[in-house]
């Protein structure tokens, strides 16, 4: 696992599987936690939320490499659209 840390927002990766990221968010929800987003970029898969203080906190998941999306060329596909928390959940 790796994280980034800046000024404004802090930056966790979680491993590659799926039920790690839904457990995630289940505990997110139990403690009563409001998402500011959720995005599925193609190659990664992210919760995005605040701390106390107003600092983002992004928690995200990078799929395998094997599963980016690429265009015809081979060159990545990457997108912002909205994850389905739904199907999250039922991991």
């Amino acid at each position: 696992m790796r994280a980034a840390l800046s000024a404004a927002s802090f930056a966790h990766a979680h491993p590659t599987d799926r039920a790690t990221s839904a457990d995630a968010l289940r505990r997110l929800q139990r403690a009563g936690i409001a998402l500011d987003g959720a995005a599925d970029h193609g190659v990664s898969e992210a919760l995005y939320l605040r701390d106390p203080d107003g600092n983002g906190v992004e928690l995200y998941r990078d799929r395998p490499q094997d599963q980016w999306p690429r265009t015809p060329d081979g060159s990545l596909a990457m997108s912002t659209h909205p994850l389905d928390l739904a199907a999250l959940l039922a991991e």
